[in-house]
C-alpha cells in the first residue's frame, strides 16, 4: 500500500535528541507513512542511530551524504517523497501520538487548506515543560503575523503540507537559509490557506544549540527579506513590520531568563525556578532571577 504521508526529517549532528524524535514518529496512531531521514553530513553518530531504527522498520529511508544545508536538504526529501502529504519533523522535537491522525483528518476534510500545523508546547533541553506559547488560528491571522515579520504563527516542524502545493511554489528557497520555512509559508499563503489545529500535538524543544539561538540574527534578517519579497508579489507598498531585525546576540543567561518567564506564565513554576537558579549559579546575583524564584515559589504552593 502506498504511503499517504511522507515524513521528512533533516538531521545534522542531532544525536543528543534524535532517539526521542524518531520514536515519537514511530509511535504515531496513524501508521500509513514513509519516514525519509536525510543525514546532512553529520560528524557525530547520528547516522548510526538512524541505521539502528531503519533495520527494524522498513518505513524508514535513510539518505547519508555530505552537507548541503537545510533548504536544499528539505527539497531533496520533498522531491523523493511519494505521499500526498508531507509531514515535517525536526531532529530535536517530539510529535505526540495523535499528531498525524489529526492533521490528515483536517486536510482530508478541508481541500482549500494547503498546510496545517498544531499548537506546540515548549520544552527545555532536558524535557521540562515550559509553556504553550503560540496559539493562533485562522488563515488571515496566521498570514498577518507573518507579514509583520513575526515567526511562530505556525511551527514549521509541526506542519503537514500538501505535496502538490509545495511543488507548485517550487519548495524551499536556499537563499533564505534558516528562514526558508518562513518564506515558504508566505508563498503557500498565496495559493491556499494555512491553519493550526487547536490542540497541543507537538513538543518543540528549545536549547542553546537550536537555530533560533545559534543563527538568530541571520534568521531574522532573512525573514524580513522574505516579507519584502512577499510585498512585491502581493503589490503591497508598505510592509507592516513590527520591528527591525534584532542583530544583538543573546547570552546564555538571557536565554535562561526568557525560558524562566515563559515557564512562569505557563504556570510551570518548578521549571521557572530551575532556569532562574541557573542564572544565579552562573552570574552569582540577578535581581530578575531572584524575583522569578520568589514569585514562582509563592505561586507553586497556591497551585499544589
Amino acid at each position: 500500500m502506498e504511503a499517504r504521508i511522507s515524513v521528512v526529517m533533516t538531521v545534522y549532528n542531532g544525536s543528543t535528541y534524535l532517539r526521542e524524535a524518531v520514536e515519537s514518529i514511530l509511535n504515531q496512531t496513524y501508521k500509513n507513512y514513509e519516514f525519509i531521514i536525510i543525514d546532512d553530513g553529520s560528524i557525530d553518530n547520528s547516522s548510526e542511530i538512524i541505521k539502528e531504527y531503519a533495520q527494524n522498520d522498513k518505513r524508514i529511508k535513510l539518505i547519508s551524504r555530505p552537507n548541503k544545508g537545510i533548504a536544499e536538504t528539505l527539497n531533496e526529501g520533498v522531491t523523493i517523497a511519494s505521499g500526498k502529504y508531507i509531514a515535517i519533523m525536526d531532529q530535536d522535537d517530539i510529535s505526540l501520538s495523535n499528531r498525524f491522525e489529526n492533521q490528515v483528518n483536517f486536510l482530508d476534510k478541508n481541500p482549500d487548506y494547503v498546510a496545517v500545523g498544531t499548537f506546540p508546547e515548549l520544552i527545555g533541553p532536558e524535557g521540562d515543560r515550559i509553556s504553550c506559547l503560540f496559539q493562533i488560528t485562522g488563515h488571515e491571522n496566521i498570514d498577518n503575523e507573518h507579514m509583520k515579520g513575526k515567526g511562530g504563527a505556525i511551527m514549521h516542524s509541526s506542519v503537514m503540507i500538501r505535496k502538490e502545493s509545495l511543488m507548485k511554489i517550487s519548495g524551499y528557497k536556499k537563499e533564505y537559509n534558516q528562514a526558508a520555512d518562513f518564506d515558504m509559508f508566505l508563498r503557500l499563503a498565496e495559493i491556499g490557506k494555512l491553519e493550526n489545529i487547536s490542540e497541543v500535538c507537538f513538543l518543540h524543544r528549545v536549547h542553546p544549540d537550536s537555530a533560533g539561538n545559534s543563527a538568530r540574527a541571520q534568521q531574522q534578517s532573512n525573514a524580513f527579506k522574505a516579507v519584502f519579497a512577499a510585498c512585491e508579489r502581493r503589490n503591497i507598498v508598505k510592509p507592516k513590520l513590527t520591528s527591525k531585525p534584532n542583530l544583538k546576540s543573546i547570552t546564555e543567561n538571557d536565554m535562561y531568563l526568557k525560558w524562566a518567564w515563559w515557564a512562569f506564565n505557563g504556570k510551570n513554576f518548578s521549571t521557572s525556578m530551575k532556569y532562574a537558579m541557573k542564572v544565579l549559579f552562573k552570574r552569582g546575583y540577578s535581581i530578575e532571577a531572584i524575583k522569578i524564584i520568589i514569585l514562582s515559589f509563592l505561586n507553586y504552593f497556591k497551585h499544589v
